[in-house]
């Protein structure tokens, strides 16, 4: 794998970090559609990061959820529930940014960061990255 490469992983990585943190923050304020929205970016950016070391990348966000699939969860190098998980905070995320009416609760956000981090560690620890 060449520097490049790695240090795109581990800029994706950190990135990722970043939003999990301000996913918390943005719970803890009771902002709960922003914090579906930094979740899910946690877990995008984690997902990137594991193309990255394929050399793959997408520009939408259903490439990269195929992507994901095809490459790490049909091989079984990732979890099927870590798959899930960033399905349902996609479409978590879709509903709360752009639907009418949608309401988003302090449990669904709880679940969809705590899914989050799981994502995450399990892709640092996949990427050989120990940092948290």
């Amino acid at each position: 794998m060449s520097e490049d490469i790695r240090r795109l992983i581990a800029y994706r990585l950190d990135q990722a970090q970043e939003t999990l943190n301000a996913a918390r923050e943005l719970a803890a304020a009771g902002h709960e559609r922003d914090a579906v929205n930094r979740a899910y970016y946690a877990m995008f950016y984690g997902a990137l990061a594991m193309l990255a070391s394929k050399g793959l990348g997408a520009s939408k966000h259903s490439g990269v959820l195929s992507l994901l699939g095809r490459h790490f969860i049909k091989t079984g190098a990732f979890p099927v529930d870590y798959g899930r998980y960033l399905r349902e905070a996609f479409e978590l995320r879709q509903g709360a940014d752009y639907r009418e009416f949608v309401q988003v609760t302090q449990e669904q956000v709880q679940e969809t960061i705590a899914h989050a981090d799981a994502f995450l560690q399990c892709a640092r620890q996949m990427l050989g990255d120990s940092e948290p």
